[in-house]
């Protein structure tokens, strides 16, 4: 979950489940990874782009029925990452078909599941705290 200003970071996904939905850049930890180096890696693959993690927003279950014609269930555990954009400009790879920054009411608006919409929302709070001027005592 990638904020670049106060502008949200989404992807179009190009497969099951979900296919065609905007969503969040991410996808499976390959062996020796911690969940933090594959959001990175993940995100650079689907996006191009860099960021910084700022910290964990939550661990979420997605279970569901694949699409009709398609094998098998699911069963994905989701960790979100609150991240700050370092650089690069969204381009779509890997199993993507979009991927642009979006300003957040817009963001919220494109997204489907509620829980992505809780995620972002929860991530913006992370976000503001971190980048917030501090006062001196």
């Amino acid at each position: 979950m990638v904020f670049r200003g106060e502008d949200v970071l989404l992807i179009k996904r190009g497969k099951p489940p979900y296919k065609g939905q905007w969503s969040l850049p991410g996808g499976k930890i390959e062996y020796g990874e911690t969940a933090a180096e594959a959001a990175l890696r993940e995100l650079a693959e689907e996006t191009s782009t860099t960021a910084q993690i700022l910290g964990l927003i939550d661990v979420i279950d997605s279970i569901g029925l694949r699409e009709p014609g398609q094998p098998g269930d699911w069963h994905y555990v989701l960790t979100d990452f609150a991240a700050i954009w370092t650089g690069g400009e969204p381009i779509p790879d890997d199993d993507v078909t979009e991927a642009a920054f979006f300003p957040y009411e817009d963001a919220i608006a494109l997204t489907q599941w509620d829980k992505t919409r809780d995620v972002i929302g929860r991530a913006r709070e992370i976000v503001e705290a971190f980048t917030a001027p501090h006062s001196g005592a």
